[in-house]
């Protein structure tokens, strides 16, 4: 009987791991996947560590890429097309599997599968094996839909993340409630990068919910000014003044959702518009130059730029998703719509895509990039660092 109410809990997850924020229809079959999770001989789910290749601070970075919302059960091809950047350093910044605990069983048998089935993807280990790879959590990998502190089986779920994604027994984050992580890549002065993964999932408070689900502009969620409700929490928000007080030359802020987008009602910053003010303000007065941010989480993708906030514009670049875009969706139901963009630089790029990030120190320049599963450009935008300041 345990064996049989684990295989209907896959079978309901299966059915559901399209929630994302979007919603999306059900995937179709599609070469390269992953194999499916074994049970151990007691009947449970079990999964393994994802180690990737070691971490060395010390390096200078040029090349960094990074990406989102990568389905288990769908085609794993474009990892060879990140291997063959030959990055530096991989982000994987959330929805890096689909494994919403819908049972409500601790255990956590849905997220342990698709850990376990991302683990047997040959692509993704290749990946792995040519770079470091580096983690946060967005909902689906967090355990459920749009879960936020409330969630039940948080720490169930962030006991599972330590583990897959084999963190040292010294890493800080295992020392507290939470993902959140900081690096600084490179010991020569002046081209430093400082990588910054916020945990926008575990202390988040809840969203206020839209009056009109489904309308544009208020798909899901509307703005909140509740001055009680934090995306990051206190502790999180004292660690982030720390760290952005520390010298670096770039900085990658890497928020699962997106911080700059405006026009939509789903999961984003703009959903507490004065955490996103403190946010802005926390970066103008810690001096802190040189602030890029990262984004996934809405199975498509863009490029944005936003002024007026401080010393310096700036700027995010949102790649998602790995292998679940939007484009299939969009073409099945013949939508055609685009969600308004006041501070987005280009068109939305509704194809699967990852980012590249590419710094030319000596001509003091990184250049952000949006490429497909081919290796062809999206969209692009080349930044001067000294604009950064």
């Amino acid at each position: 009987m345990k064996r049989f109410a684990v295989l209907v809990s896959l079978f309901v997850s299966c059915l559901f791991v399209l929630a994302a924020c979007q919603e999306g229809p059900a995937p179709v079959p599609s070469e390269g996947r992953g194999e499916a999770a074994p049970e151990a001989p007691d009947g449970a789910i079990r999964a393994v560590p994802m180690p990737s290749a070691p971490l060395d601070e010390k390096k200078t970075l040029t090349r960094i890429v990074f990406g989102s919302c990568a389905d288990q059960q769908e085609d794993q091809s474009i990892w060879d097309r990140v291997a063959a950047e030959a990055p530096e350093l991989v982000l994987f910044i959330g929805d890096n599997v689909y494994g919403d605990v819908r049972s409500g069983d601790p255990a956590m048998p849905e997220l342990k599968a698709a850990y376990m089935r991302l683990a047997r993807s040959e692509p993704f280990s290749r990946v792995r094996a040519r770079a470091p790879v580096l983690t946060v959590w967005d909902d689906h990998d967090y355990g459920l839909n749009d879960a936020a502190a409330s969630f039940e089986l948080r720490e169930q779920g962030e006991a599972l993340f330590e583990y897959v994604w084999a963190l040292a027994e010294d890493d800080p984050r295992r020392a507290r409630p939470g993902v959140y992580g900081s690096w600084t890549f490179g010991e020569e002065e002046g081209r430093r990068v400082q990588l910054i993964m916020l945990d926008t999932r575990y202390f988040r408070s809840d969203l206020k919910e839209t009056d009109e689900r489904g309308a544009r502009g208020r798909e899901r969620y509307l703005p909140d000014a509740e001055p009680a409700k934090t995306m990051l929490g206190d502790a999180q928000w004292a660690w982030l003044e720390e760290e952005l007080r520390k010298p670096a030359d770039l900085r990658l802020v890497v928020s699962s959702v997106q911080v700059i987008a405006d026009g939509h009602g789903w999961e984003a910053w703009r959903m507490l518009p004065l955490e996103r003010a403190r946010l802005y303000s926390l970066i103008d007065h810690t001096d802190a130059n040189g602030v890029v941010f990262l984004s996934g989480d809405r199975h498509a993708g863009a490029l944005y730029r936003k002024s007026g906030v401080g010393d310096y514009p700036l700027y995010e670049a949102t790649s998602s998703s790995l292998n679940l875009p939007a484009s299939r969706w969009r073409a099945e139901s013949g939508e055609t719509y685009v969600e308004p963009g006041p501070n987005r630089l280009a068109g939305m790029v509704y194809d699967a895509n990852y980012g590249l990030i590419e710094i030319d120190w000596e001509a003091r320049a990184v250049t952000l990039s949006l490429r497909g599963a081919d290796g062809g450009v999206f969209a692009e935008e080349r930044i001067l660092l000294e604009t950064l300041r």
